[in-house]
This record gives C-alpha cells, sequence and structure tokens, in this order.
C-alpha cells in the first residue's frame, strides 16, 4: 500500500517544517502552496530516498484544485496525513478574505479529501491562540453558523449574527480561527466511522515570516511574548513535533480535541500569575 500526506502552506513557515517532518513517514508528500517558486524549492530541496516529494501550486480556495488534489491522492495511493497549515492572519486581508481562507479553505480541503479517508488516516488543521485569548464564548446562534462555513451565505450570516466587529481583520481572525476549532471537532465525529481522526492545533507567537510580519504591525505581541512563562517565541519545528505527533499512530486515540502550543501565553495572561514570582 502506497501512502500519501499532505502539508499545505509547505512553502515556509510551520507548513515547511511539517511537510520536512513527513519525510520517512509516508511513501510520498503533496507539497501544498499558492507561492510556485517557494513550492518548488522545497520539493527539491527535500526529495529522497525515503519519500517522494511533488509540489501543487493551489489556492486552497479554489474548490477544482482541491478535486485535483484529491484525484492525485487517488492515483498514487491512500491518504495516511494530512497537515493543513495554509492560512492568512490580519495584516494580510480583509476579513472575508480571512474567512474565505482560514475557515472555509479548511471546510473545502476536508471535504474535497473526505471520501479518501480510511482507518488510520489522520488530519490536523491549524487555528490560533487568538480565540483562546479572547475568551470567546459564541452564542448558540453564532455556533450554528460557524458549523456551516460552506453555505453560500455563510458570511452574510456571520455578519449578522456577531454585528459590524466581525469587520476588523483581528476580529475576523480570531472568529475563523475559532471556526476551525470547532470545525476539527465536527469532522471527527465525521470521520469516525471510518477509522479516521480530525484535530487542531492552536499556535501561539511561533517565529516565522508571517509571525514576524504581524509583530512589525501589532506592538501587543511583544507584550504577548514578555507574558509567555517560557520568555520566548516559539520555533516552527515546534509546532511540527506536536502536528507529526498528532498524524502518527500513536497518537490513535487523540481525536476531535485543540491542542494549545503557545509557550504558557495563554494561561499566563488568564490567570492572573506572575511569571516573575518563581525563580529557579
Amino acid at each position: 500500500m502506497t501512502t500519501v500526506g499532505i502539508a499545505t502552506g509547505a512553502g515556509r513557515g510551520m507548513g515547511y517544517a511539517c511537510a520536512q517532518r513527513m519525510i520517512g513517514t509516508v511513501d510520498t508528500v503533496l507539497l501544498v502552496d499558492l507561492d510556485a517558486d517557494t513550492v518548488r524549492a522545497t520539493a527539491d530541496e527535500l526529495n529522497g530516498d525515503r519519500t517522494r516529494v511533488e509540489p501543487i501550486v493551489l489556492d486552497v480556495t479554489d474548490v477544482d484544485g482541491l478535486e485535483r488534489l484529491a484525484a492525485r491522492v487517488t492515483e498514487l495511493g491512500t491518504l495516511r496525513s494530512v497537515a493543513h497549515a495554509a492560512g492568512i492572519s490580519p495584516t494580510m486581508a480583509d476579513w472575508r478574505r480571512i474567512f474565505a481562507v482560514d475557515l472555509v479553505g479548511t471546510a473545502r480541503l476536508a471535504r474535497a479529501l473526505r471520501p479518501l479517508a480510511t482507518a488510520g488516516t489522520a488530519s490536523v488543521y491549524f487555528a490560533s491562540m487568538a480565540p483562546n485569548i479572547g475568551r470567546m464564548q459564541p452564542s448558540p446562534e453564532e455556533i450554528a453558523v460557524l458549523a456551516d462555513p460552506l453555505a453560500e451565505d455563510f458570511l452574510d450570516r456571520l455578519r449578522e449574527v456577531v454585528g459590524e466587529a466581525i469587520e476588523h481583520p483581528g476580529v475576523a481572525y480570531a472568529w475563523a480561527k475559532y471556526g476551525v476549532q470547532q470545525f476539527a471537532r465536527d469532522e471527527a465525529v465525521r470521520l469516525g466511522a471510518v477509522g479516521a481522526r480530525a484535530c487542531s492545533v492552536s499556535p501561539g507567537i511561533i517565529d516565522t515570516p508571517q509571525g514576524r510580519q504581524e509583530a512589525d504591525h501589532n506592538e501587543s505581541m511583544g507584550e504577548m511574548v514578555r507574558a509567555t512563562p517560557l520568555g520566548r517565541t516559539g520555533r516552527a519545528e515546534e509546532l511540527a513535533a506536536v502536528v507529526t505527533f498528532l498524524l502518527s499512530d500513536e497518537a490513535s486515540f487523540v481525536n476531535g480535541t485543540d491542542v494549545l502550543v503557545d509557550g504558557g501565553v495563554v494561561a499566563s495572561l488568564t490567570s492572573g500569575a506572575d511569571r516573575a514570582s518563581v525563580r529557579p
């Protein structure tokens, strides 16, 4: 049986780190990224004897492109693992585009790959610590809208129940990532019957090109780093290590949950404890 893994956003940052970790875990890794030059260079770098690596230039919001991705998996073998890191952050787009990529894109990818899921298939979708920082508690009406991100009127319905605040990119980002956390739980229920799993991970402040771009435009990120009990930003490979575990057979009973990988900053900001009060 030929096994296939997919890493999205694989050209750089956390997606690239996940792609590196997939080498040797499956027979073929499909690297998905919108940047053609970057993803092709990454494929050339990672290709080797242990795992065949193939670049696929794709926008994760492209329904037809996602169907072609699914067809390619079918041609190659059995879907084993999906690390879906592709996404955008508040400085990169307006609120509608943020939802289209981060939440609707996640749902579209999952819909395209769902028929390929089988016993042992595992997917990890990238969310964020943003909903945890904001202690989001959506109403039943808001949760009901978020549960159907593929509805044609999804964004209009969400704007109606949340209000105009949703149009702020930072607010939209937190809501979209909350939606990813919820989507992973729902997808786990959908896939359980065939023995497949789905989880999400919520990164904190990770030192990646995208993370540095956000830091350049958001002074509060520096404050959050200082509030992190470990006193530093995270590294992409630290996130990838968690994702690799969640995709592995060792995590065969971890399903439908979100894993927060933030160095403890959410605990710090929500507990009121003083990091400086305990010294080694």
